[in-house]
């Protein structure tokens, strides 16, 4: 696939509508492709800036004030008391009832922003258990094949803007079997690689995030683990038993990094 082909297929694939043969050519071109990799990174920029709640205004007091000179006056029987009352209350009773148009339209706007996140998580959780399938297809699996966190975490410098967390988990029972690049919902990221038994752990990780504890999902059988720690956000995704994924998120987070290394 080349730039061209990559361009016409972006949005599709941002939205997840793209068959498995596109998805697995893109995302393949977008390990490669800087240029495609930074589209995407401004794409989902200007997605998430959108779908921010900051971007809501209250009215000012000049438009409101204008907004109730404007609003119709009651008719018939209702007429009498209209007149009978002074223009202060005819003007307060209108501030009232434009408040309570704002108050019902700030509590959509917070329950839109509710479901727009619950949307992006969703997304999220299903391209990660997407990007989990396709490294199990022969090939896809591993781009270093180490099981010396020694020499995986220095393999990422220079191919993602940060340094992640690479730790030895083998006492724990979950062999580090490697690591590689991927792109998971537009951002690359850092993809380790665990062996439990015979299941295999994809475990994604990339800066940022609000601080959150672990939240735990299933879909399409995959089981899958979201965490922050230390700057960085956390998604594994696995065919392991729910105890065994929770152990190893367990182990993960109460494992120090490598003495010497930095977490950023």
């Amino acid at each position: 696939m080349n730039c061209r082909d990559a361009r016409l297929l972006l949005h599709a694939w941002l939205d997840d509508e793209l068959d498995a043969a596109d998805s697995l050519a893109l995302t393949r071109h977008l390990a490669d492709c800087a240029d495609c990799t930074q589209r995407v990174r401004v794409h989902v920029q200007l997605r998430d800036a959108l779908r921010k709640a900051e971007l809501y205004r209250p009215a000012s007091t000049k438009l409101r004030e204008r907004i109730a000179a404007q609003l119709p006056r009651p008719a018939g029987l209702a007429r009498a008391a209209v007149a009978a009352r002074s223009p202060r209350s005819g003007w307060r009773f209108a501030v009232a009832a434009l408040a309570a148009l704002f108050v019902i339209a700030a509590s959509f706007a917070g329950w839109q922003t509710l479901q727009l996140r619950r949307q992006d998580s969703n997304a999220l959780i299903a391209a990660a258990v997407s990007d989990h399938v396709r490294s199990l297809l022969p090939g896809h699996l591993i781009d270093v094949r180490t099981s010396d966190q020694h020499t995986v975490k220095p393999w990422f410098d220079g191919r993602v803007d940060f340094s992640p967390q690479v730790k030895d988990l083998s006492a724990q029972g979950f062999e580090l079997v490697g690591g590689r690049l991927d792109v998971l919902d537009g951002r690359q990221v850092a993809a380790l690689v665990y062996r439990r038994h015979l299941h295999m752990i994809n475990v994604f990780q990339w800066p940022g995030g609000a601080a959150i504890a672990g939240s735990a999902h299933t879909r399409d059988g995959y089981r899958v683990l979201q965490w922050n720690q230390d700057g960085l956000h956390f998604v594994a995704v696995s065919s392991v038993a729910e105890g065994d994924l929770q152990a190893f998120m367990r182990a993960f987070r109460g494992t120090p990094a490598p003495a010497g290394e930095s977490t950023h």
